[in-house]
C-alpha cells in the first residue's frame, strides 16, 4: 500500500493504523502526485490511498497517470473535499472509491479491503452524490457556460483536455500568461474551486472530449 498526502502527520498516523493490521503492509508514502508516481513505479503498490489537494501533481492528476500506467491498481481518494465536481473528477481519473477524511478507522480499512478486492467504495456521505452524478441528465441545446466568451470557453475545452497553460498557448498562438489570466477569469465564472473542479465541470458539459 502507497499513502499518498502532502501533510507529514497525516501520512504517519494512516501508515501507523494499517501497518498494525494483518495482511496490510505499507510499501511507501508519498507528499504529491510526482512523487507517488516514481515511488508506485518502483515498489508497485496494490492499493493507493490518495489525497486530492497537493502541490506540483494533484491527486486527480495523478490518479489518472496511475491508472493508466497500472491499471490493476486500487486507487482509494482520501480527502476533505465532499463536493460533487471533485467526486466526479476522481471517478473519471479512475479512482475506485472516495473517502472523506473525517471517516471511521473501521469504514477506512473497509474500504482499503474492498478496493483491494476490486470493488468501488463511496464513503456513506458521498454515496448519495454518487448516485446523483450517475443519473442521466437531459442536456439543453444551448451552448455550455453562456457566461464564458467564446475564447474562454476554447480555453476551457482545451483545459477539459488536460492541457497545460503553455501547451495552450501554443495551440492557440497566444502567450501563457494570456492563458493563465483566462483561467482564473474561467474559474470564477464558472465557480470552479480549482483546475481540476474545472475539468470535471467541462467534461460533464460535453467539452474536451468528455474522457479520461
Amino acid at each position: 500500500m502507497l499513502i499518498v498526502d502532502d501533510h507529514p502527520v497525516v501520512r504517519n498516523g494512516l501508515a501507523a493504523l494499517l501497518g498494525t493490521v494483518e495482511g496490510y503492509e505499507v510499501v511507501g508514502e508519498a507528499a504529491d502526485g510526482a512523487e507517488a508516481l516514481a515511488v508506485a513505479a518502483e515498489r508497485r503498490p496494490d492499493v493507493v490511498l490518495m489525497d486530492l489537494a497537493m502541490p506540483r501533481v494533484d491527486g486527480i492528476e495523478a490518479t489518472r497517470r496511475l491508472t493508466a500506467q497500472r491499471p490493476g491498481v486500487a486507487v482509494l481518494v482520501l480527502t476533505m473535499s465532499d463536493d460533487d465536481a471533485s467526486v466526479l473528477a476522481a471517478m473519471r481519473a479512475g479512482a475506485r472509491g472516495y473517502l472523506l477524511k473525517d471517516a471511521t478507522q473501521q469504514e477506512m480499512l473497509a474500504a482499503v479491503r474492498s478496493a483491494a478486492q476490486g470493488q468501488l467504495v463511496f464513503g456513506t456521505s458521498i454515496a448519495p452524490a454518487v448516485t446523483s452524478l450517475l443519473m442521466p441528465r437531459d442536456r439543453p441545446d444551448e451552448e455550455p457556460f453562456p457566461q464564458l466568451t467564446p475564447r474562454e470557453r476554447s480555453i476551457l475545452a482545451l483545459v477539459a483536455e488536460g492541457l497545460g497553460n503553455q501547451a495552450i498557448a501554443r495551440r492557440l498562438a497566444v502567450r501563457p500568461k494570456t492563458v493563465a489570466n483566462a483561467v482564473s477569469a474561467i474559474l470564477v465564472k464558472i465557480h470552479a474551486r480549482d483546475r481540476a473542479a474545472a475539468i470535471a465541470a467541462a467534461r460533464e458539459a460535453g467539452l474536451g472530449g468528455g474522457t479520461s
